[in-house]
């Protein structure tokens, strides 16, 4: 039962990553304060630094909830080792 729960997490991992990226739009439609209002923003504005910096934390957020994914394989499956011996 262990292994099929790895195509569970590797769905919800995407589904999170997804997310964030739908998080711009769900901002500008319910009017909500956020990072995904801020850089839509800052595109009308042509605040360079600003779209930097959320870009760097967004892509950021994206590879640790991809690098937990990977962790919680190794964590769940035994037979998935995290280091390589060399036989």
């Amino acid at each position: 039962l262990k292994n099929a729960i790895l195509p569970v997490i590797t769905i919800a991992g995407f589904n999170t990553g997804y997310l964030l990226g739908g998080a711009i739009v769900i901002e500008e439609v319910f009017a909500l304060p956020g990072m995904g209002r801020l850089v839509l923003y800052a595109i009308y504005q042509r605040d360079y630094p600003l779209i930097q910096g959320i870009v760097l934390i967004i892509a950021l957020m994206f590879v640790l909830i991809n690098l937990l994914t990977d962790l919680l394989y190794a964590a769940i499956d035994p037979r998935i080792r995290l280091d390589q011996k060399e036989t």
